[in-house]
């Protein structure tokens, strides 16, 4: 038994012998929650909530998939779900279109778009001199699915990609892959950050005052992945000082309150956390999913185990 966030006569070709159900995240479920083994997420920040009443009732689990690249807000109900239960994400469906923002808020920000836009407002006519991208130094953090489709869109803008992850490797190309010890010999020598990396323990709050203090004056911070990454205070003393520029997909806490500092800066560019969301996510989503139910069916390792409930 699957339940999925789409009408199964929608999808092509669902693997015979599994029972696909169409669930909308809401409290109206296609069967007893008792009976499902394969439990998707419904997308969007409205079906979590539901999701998460769900799973403490699915006694029989043995999938929890969800579309999103991470999982960080699962975390404090995972006892909740049964023994041996897998976790698996969406990581890869958003990659293209969040790396697509992250260089349209990069490239905004460089060009000066979101004080030409305040200055629209008040129908003033201000010209003015702003950065380019083409030599520029630009830091990766978090050289993963994201990361990589960030860097390949840079590149035609000359410039200079500097890639970090957790442990240093080497990408596809061979291009170098820095870890996250040689942030700190890494910032000074950058024009600009890109985060891409997921919310770990590891990673929450890693941009805090040390670290963008370590950025050279004029730098940009563009975050697509998750507000705590950064310390919002932090950042928002060196903003307000006039010495950093940010473009925020994401904040924290999320959605940024009214009246906070950042909303009003004219070197801050803000969106509300729709790096994923375009017209391709649904087909997007729909591909990978019948490709999971695929190998779920085949009883074959699944994409993007990040991990299994213990047994005992």
């Amino acid at each position: 038994m699957a339940w999925i966030p789409y009408e199964p006569k929608e999808l092509p070709e669902l693997p015979e012998g599994l029972a696909c159900h169409f669930w909308d995240g809401t409290a109206m479920y296609p069967t007893p929650p008792e009976e499902v083994c394969f439990l998707t997420g419904y997308p969007g920040a409205g079906g979590y909530k539901s999701l998460f009443a769900t799973v403490s009732r699915a006694t029989r689990l043995d999938v929890l998939q969800v579309l999103s690249s991470g999982y960080d807000y699962l975390v404090p109900y995972l006892d909740a779900l049964p023994p041996g239960a897998r976790v698996c994400t969406g990581q890869g469906v958003h990659a293209e279109a969040t790396a697509e923002l992250g260089v349209a808020l990069l490239l905004a920000s460089a060009r000066g778009v979101p004080r030409f836009a305040a200055a629209r407002r008040t129908g003033t006519w201000a010209p003015s001199v702003h950065t380019t991208l083409r030599g520029k130094r630009v830091l990766i953090v978090g050289y993963g699915a994201v990361g990589s489709a960030v860097a390949k869109r840079l590149e035609p803008f000359g410039c200079e990609i500097v890639r970090t992850s957790r442990t240093a490797r080497t990408g596809g190309g061979g291009a170098v892959v820095h870890g996250a010890a040689d942030l700190p010999t890494l910032l000074p020598t950058v024009d600009a950050v890109v985060l891409c990396a997921p919310l770990t323990e590891r990673t929450r709050g890693m941009f805090d005052a040390s670290r963008l203090a370590l950025l050279k004056d004029g730098a940009i911070l563009v975050n697509i992945a998750r507000g705590e990454l950064v310390d919002t205070g932090a950042l928002t003393r060196e903003v307000t000082s006039g010495r950093l520029r940010a473009a925020l997909d994401v904040t924290d806490p999320e959605p940024l309150p009214a009246g906070h500092p950042l909303w009003a800066e004219p070197e801050v560019l803000l969106t509300p956390h729709v790096g994923a969301f375009t017209d391709a996510f649904t087909d997007d989503s729909v591909a990978f999913l019948v490709r999971q139910l695929h190998r779920y069916a085949r009883g074959e390792d699944l994409a993007n185990t990040v991990l299994v409930r213990p047994s005992s």
